[in-house]
């Protein structure tokens, strides 16, 4: 009987390892995992573990390793089918009837095994034959030693288009052919695929020869890739294929890292210098499939790529196609070669402590997609900002785990926010340059009233004054606090408006909770809002806060649908505050430095700008009766 990968796979995941193993042998807890002394060796303290959550036992002190499959075969002595049988009855799932068709894949692939097995011997004996010298040669340039070269199983195809056929002429040609090694075109003569090549076996992760690898020696052949690797067979799948797992594997369980790379000469280099929990895709960008084999051994593999434009490509292929699996403790970090330099570059240069130092230097997924996002393109322009946030916000669209999105989503645009719309503070401190700082606003402010443009509008008194004078309070300022009371009134609110206030600098902390609160998902009420703000020690908005002031979106008299209109507009101006005045405070501090016509004009657009903001707000302020006095408890309950 064959059962398919798809079955065993869900059988495996039906089961919970420890509750079998502990049936013969005693496991104490040890964090995440189960812990006992070996029973296939003996030892006097643990080094047996069980992984639940990656399906596996392992032993630290004699290599033993495998699944709940495997203990029922190795401990309990059952054969395959029984252990599988066994196991089935205690998931509840039934076993499949035997499959004629499936059977006969199976062969297949044993033959197909034997066909492959047979070809990495020929290679290997070639390697060292008369042939095989160029190969050798080249070798040598690498600096493997003779261990490794055998690890690897380095070999060599040599020239000739039917050397490979007639070296495995037992073998039917349609064998050869089905497993990648031979050529058909058409109706001509059947050719080798391999030829004048530096051959490595690719393997499965039972060690199982699945296809092969070939590096071309001929620097002066153009007309052929520099690599080559076997098609996809019934034995080879290249997305679901991770070159040196199975090697990597126990060594990542020692280290607890993996180590992925962008092709196998780097991860026989790394393993070279004592790096040997490395993997590498095969001719192509991560998949989705590699990703999660990459996890079932470690929650956080290292992706390494080398520092050239390639490799920051790939690098940014893997994030994205990372992003709609990302789990809880589940993710990725990035390393960033230097610039000109792979992995084995580097060791030669400097050795292997300087490969270890990159390693720790590993960047997370979410470090790596604001960096390559924020310095992919020119960001000169508030509309090439713009495209920065979309493209941020695109990204975290892609993810899944809905714990996950809404904490990226709000990493990103805090990020964002800091570098689009600087703190306010930190630009005043600078605008006022040479002399004294007090010297400085007194000679600016003598050159604004000799130069006052006749284009700025008369200066702002009474009601537009003090309303100035309430929003340059910082963050507990009046607007700050009527739109605060606003959104308690109307939670559903806080989501519509999420993404605006979250790139907003310097905001009331309240706003953070509320954001917060509006993250989770569930649907929110003012009594809620109310009880969240008061455990958190903070006080409820009240009429005292905001001056006074009349809020149409805040009376009792405005229909919901106006005032959380009027409230959209009032957040706008929250939003759009300090990026205009950093503007103005750029433009003044220009003007400090060098008086010219444009420096001039720019100023006064500012400044023109900020009156109308100014005036808009004090119609919004005075468009409505006064609230009623009091704590504003009934405008909230309302």
């Amino acid at each position: 009987m064959s059962l398919s990968p798809q079955w065993l796979d869900e059988l495996r995941s039906r089961i919970t390892l420890s509750s079998v193993v502990q049936r013969t042998t005693r496991l104490t807890k040890a964090g995440r995992e189960f812990k006992a002394c070996c029973p296939f060796h003996n030892e006097k303290s643990p080094s047996f573990y069980v992984n639940d959550e990656k399906g596996f036992y392992h032993c630290f002190g004699c290599g033993v390793h495998g699944d709940a499959i495997r203990w029922m075969t190795d401990q309990r002595g059952l054969s395959f089918m029984d252990a599988v049988k066994e196991l089935a009855a205690e998931a509840g799932i039934d076993v499949p009837a035997p499959d004629p068709r499936m059977a006969k894949q199976a062969e297949q692939r044993d033959s197909l095994h034997d066909v492959m097995a047979a070809t990495q011997a020929w290679f290997v004996e070639s390697l060292a034959g008369s042939e095989g010298a160029k190969a050798r040669a080249y070798l040598e340039t690498r600096g493997f030693d003779a261990h490794t070269l055998q690890r690897f199983g380095f070999g060599y195809a040599p020239e000739g288009r039917q050397a490979l056929k007639g070296a495995l002429s037992t073998f039917p040609e349609a064998k050869l052919i089905e497993a990648g090694l031979r050529i058909a075109v058409d109706d001509k003569e059947p050719y080798d695929r391999f030829r004048g090549r530096l051959m490595l076996p690719i393997e499965d992760a039972r060690g199982r020869v699945i296809a092969f690898g070939g590096r071309i020696l001929d620097k002066d052949k153009k007309d052929a890739p520099k690599y080559l690797n076997s098609p996809d067979t019934p034995l080879f799948d290249k997305g679901r294929t991770l070159y040196n797992l199975h090697r990597a594997s126990p060594a990542s369980r020692q280290t607890g890292r993996l180590i992925v790379v962008e092709g196998y000469m780097d991860v026989i280099a790394l393993s070279a210098a004592g790096f040997g929990e490395s993997v590498a895709p095969l001719g192509t960008a991560l998949t989705e499939r590699q990703i999660e084999m990459l996890w079932r051994l470690v929650e956080t593999p290292i992706l390494c790529f080398d520092g050239d434009a390639a490799g920051q490509r790939a690098a940014m292929r893997a994030v994205t196609r990372a992003l709609p699996l990302l789990r809880p403790a589940h993710s990725l970090r990035i390393v960033r070669l230097p610039t000109g330099l792979d992995p084995d570059d580097l060791i030669k240069r400097d050795g292997p402590r300087a490969m270890e130092e990159v390693l720790g230097k590993a960047q997370s997924l979410l470090d790596t997609l604001w960096e390559h996002e924020r310095d992919s393109v020119p960001l000169n322009t508030p509309e090439d900002k713009a495209g920065l946030k979309a493209r941020l916000l695109a990204h975290v669209e892609t993810i899944g785990d809905q714990d996950i999105k809404g904490l990226y989503r709000r990493e990103l645009l805090d990020r964002f926010s800091e570098f689009a719309y600087p703190p306010r503070q930190s630009r005043d401190q600078g605008a006022w340059q040479g002399g004294g700082q007090g010297q400085g606003r007194r000679d600016a402010g003598k050159w604004r009233d000799k130069n006052r443009s006749p284009f700025a509008g008369p200066s702002p008194s009474g009601n537009a004054a003090r309303l100035r004078h309430a929003t340059s309070g910082g963050a507990r300022d009046a607007l700050s606090a009527a739109i605060l009371a606003g959104l308690i009134r109307f939670p559903a609110e806080i989501a519509r408006h999420a993404e605006a206030l979250a790139r907003c600098p310097g905001l009331d902390p309240r706003f953070d909770l509320l954001l917060d609160a509006s993250d989770h998902g569930q649907a929110l009420e003012s009594d809620m809002l109310a009880t969240i703000l008061t455990r958190q020690g903070q006080a409820m908005p009240s009429p005292v806060d905001y001056g006074g002031m009349r809020f149409g979106f805040l009376s009792p008299d405005t229909v919901p649908a106006q005032a959380c209109a009027e409230m959209a507009q009032a957040i706008e101006l929250l939003v759009e505050r300090p990026a205009l005045e950093t503007a103005l405070a750029d433009a003044t501090e220009r003007l400090n430095r060098e008086f010219t016509d444009e420096a001039y004009a720019e100023q006064q657009r500012l400044l023109k700008r900020k009156l109308e903001f100014e005036s808009r707000l004090g119609q919004m302020a005075s468009a409505r009766a006064a609230l009623p006095s009091g704590d504003g408890s009934k405008t909230m309950a309302e």
